[in-house]
């Protein structure tokens, strides 16, 4: 059901790929809740991904940029200020990328220049677009930033490697962005952290299907998927938020405030029973 909670916004989003990724659902909601959309990504994505069925499907355009560059960001917002015919309401940043866990690097044997890479794409993207942006007056007064993020920026969790750390980047560009954009421009800015995702990205997180379930099984309401990410976001770029700004907003069904549950505990003792009885059986 839609609201036309986006009726006559403008937005960007960064980081659709295929089906699979979280931006790709954000666009298809806020297309249904009234939204034009220009979407973005690097042009090996563009030529990698499936960008141009979303566009076909949402009407939008397609404008590449490396989110990275900050003359393709400038280019981004000029061009879609343009096609918008004035300034956008709603920007989403969808982008992460760690060379060193695709390169199945461990956490203590980094490759430091792939680190700051992962840094510069992560996290350091989400300052150069928002710094570009206001240069430029690009957002409206009002208007909302969403960074997409997740739980590793605050605990340690195995297999996330480096992205933790671009993750706490991420959320404090966020807040001390936030601050000089609301004071000055009234625009928001906002990071979710969103369940662990089965999308193009998160495959290549080492154990992701067992994070999944372990969190699935410790959170009340089940993981948040993809599709609800979207609904949340787009309650974020709407107007019924406008006083929310600098949060770190958890979409994980309540994962993030539990410290054991009971269907964990009951799986972690079945598993302990278990291997103390092989254990009994290997000493006998």
């Amino acid at each position: 059901m839609a609201y036309n909670l986006l009726k006559g916004k403008k937005g960007i989003i960064f980081g659709a790929l295929n089906d699979a990724s979280i931006a790709w659902k954000v666009a298809e909601k806020a297309h249904e809740e009234g939204a034009e959309i220009v979407l973005t990504n690097t042009p090996m994505a563009l030529r990698m991904g499936e960008l141009d069925k979303l566009a076909e499907k949402i009407n939008a355009k397609i404008i590449p940029a490396d989110a990275s560059n900050v003359e393709d960001l400038e280019n981004l917002l000029k061009e879609s200020m343009a096609h918008f015919g004035g300034q956008i309401d709603f920007i989403l940043h969808s982008i992460g990328m760690s060379l060193n866990v695709r390169k199945k690097r461990p956490y203590d044997d980094l490759n430091y220049d792939y680190m700051m890479k992962t840094l510069d794409i992560s996290a350091i993207s989400f300052h150069k677009l928002l710094q570009s942006a206001r240069k430029l007056d690009a957002i409206v007064e009002w208007g909302s930033v969403v960074a997409l993020t997740y739980i590793a920026a605050q605990r340690t969790f195995y297999g996330y490697n480096e992205m933790a750390e671009a993750k706490s980047m991420l959320e404090s560009i966020a807040r001390s962005f936030g601050y000089i954009y609301g004071r000055d421009k009234k625009i928001r800015v906002n990071t979710i952290s969103q369940s662990p995702t089965l999308t193009t990205a998160g495959q290549g997180i080492k154990g992701l299907t067992d994070l999944l379930d372990f969190s699935e099984r410790m959170s009340p309401l089940g993981n948040a998927s993809a599709e609800d990410c979207a609904d949340y976001c787009t309650v974020m770029f709407s107007d019924l938020t406008r006083k929310v700004t600098m949060q770190n907003l958890f979409n994980d069904g309540g994962f993030s405030n539990v410290g054991m549950s009971w269907r964990a505990m009951n799986v972690y003792s079945t598993s302990l029973d278990d291997l103390k009885s092989n254990i009994n059986k290997i000493i006998d």
